[in-house]
């Protein structure tokens, strides 16, 4: 029989819809992240380094890339014959076909995969967040408190504190209550959406709150622990976590990557963060090239200059194109003579010559102000821009794009242009 003290449960089927139409075509865990990775590699890397070697990856939404990326787990060591990483799609039952409808449905509906493993306790993780984190410790916690439930928690201002799942304990750690994104915060110490359960604790959970529509952990199967007597233990995590689920985070977690000494240091030697690379040739660096302060990735040939941005394998920048505070993901031609400022520009895009983006005033986007804010121009992948456009702040671009997209040759601040057959 095969049997593992704990095993992981990672939740990466989540769409990422406040990244607009940067998961317009993959799922928001392969969404790249500091020139190289994807964001689901920090939460992986965080397995294999505490010594969790059986993960299982729940996908849902737009899975293809995540499943390449992934494949057999070898980039992180997670190619075991027993255990290992196993990735576990919704699929069709005799009686009825269901998606995921909760982050707690999708581990209900993959009981059987756990139970395969004879867990003591489970590890739940979502696939969205970059930070380091040694599960081990947390595991220790919650053995030593002799907890059924113990929950990750950070403290945050009190001022952003109604944003969170906010817990209230007492002197021994012990949770007395919870506040699902209170309006009067009564802690600061907000619940950073892992868990580790006993596995008893957790299957009944699941099986009791089984009819339970959109069932999630933290609005039904926390409070149903709370309300049945089973002990919950918060363990405080005091290290650098980032949701990247916004383009202002998601821009702000990357840029500060390149600070002279970066809080969220991606080389350390006791720590690897591991992902799947391809073998490329090195990058191409020409004498007229400036770089400051910038990730350049394998690959890329540079022609002009770039400043403060993170640049990911393969890319291209024309001679005379100047790039600055802007993240560009692999396999992007830029053309020559562009400047391209704060801006985010996906995977496989294609931009023409003399293109200027980030220009104009900062008027908020028309259709979704909430999404595309910060200042910033959003490309999403496989876009084609012309030569010779101009693209105002707060834009969002997808598609194959032609001269009579631009008005005057200008896409004004605020407007949004998505080509029929691409969705943002």
């Amino acid at each position: 029989m095969i049997k593992k003290e704990m095993i992981a449960m990672l939740l990466a089927g989540g769409q990422g819809s406040r990244l607009g139409v940067l998961t317009s075509k993959v799922a928001k865990p392969a969404v790249a992240f500091g020139g190289k990775y994807r964001i689901i590699d920090f939460p992986l890397s965080n397995c294999i380094n505490s010594g969790v070697d059986t993960v299982g990856v729940l996908t849902q939404y737009q899975p293809l890339r995540l499943n390449t990326h992934i494949g057999i787990g070898i980039p992180w060591d997670l190619d075991k014959n027993i255990g290992g990483v196993t990735v576990l799609p919704p699929y069709e039952k005799s009686s009825n076909s269901e998606w995921y409808t909760g982050t707690a449905n999708a581990i209900y509906q993959n009981l059987n995969y756990m139970e395969t493993f004879h867990p003591e306790y489970v590890l739940i993780l979502s696939g969205d967040h970059i930070y380091k984190m040694d599960y081990e410790v947390m595991l220790d916690f919650h053995k030593a408190n002799n907890a059924d439930v113990t929950i990750a928690v950070m403290p945050v201002p009190m001022e952003e504190a109604s944003r969170f799942g906010i817990v209230i304990t007492d002197d021994n750690n012990t949770i007395t209550e919870f506040q699902e994104k209170p309006e009067h915060p009564k802690s600061n110490l907000a619940s950073m959406g892992i868990y580790i359960f006993s596995f008893a604790a957790l299957k009944k959970a699941l099986v009791t709150l089984k009819d339970q529509s959109n069932c999630d952990f933290g609005k039904h199967v926390i409070p149903y622990c709370h309300e049945n007597g089973m002990k919950l233990c918060a363990y405080e995590y005091n290290g650098y976590w980032k949701d990247v689920g916004t383009l202002g985070s998601y821009w702000e977690a990357n840029m500060e990557l390149i600070d002279i000494i970066p809080e969220f240091n991606l080389y350390e030697e006791f720590w690897k963060i591991y992902t799947s690379s391809e073998i490329i040739p090195p990058q191409y660096v020409s004498e007229d090239a400036k770089i400051e302060r910038s990730l350049i990735g394998d690959g890329c040939e540079i022609y002009g200059e770039v400043y403060n941005s993170v640049i990911g394998a393969g890319v291209t920048v024309g001679k005379g194109t100047v790039v600055r505070d802007s993240i560009i993901m692999k396999e992007t031609q830029i053309g020559s003579g562009c400047t391209i400022d704060r801006s985010i520009i996906a995977e496989n895009v294609e931009i023409g010559d003399n293109v200027v983006t980030g220009t104009g005033e900062d008027i908020p986007n028309k259709e979704k102000p909430n999404i595309y804010s910060f200042g910033l121009t959003t490309i999403g992948e496989e876009t084609v821009i012309p030569s010779n456009v101009r693209i105002g702040k707060n834009t969002a671009i997808s598609g194959k794009t032609d001269a009579s997209d631009y008005p005057d040759g200008v896409l004004e601040s605020g407007e949004t242009l998505i080509k029929e057959g691409d969705l943002a």
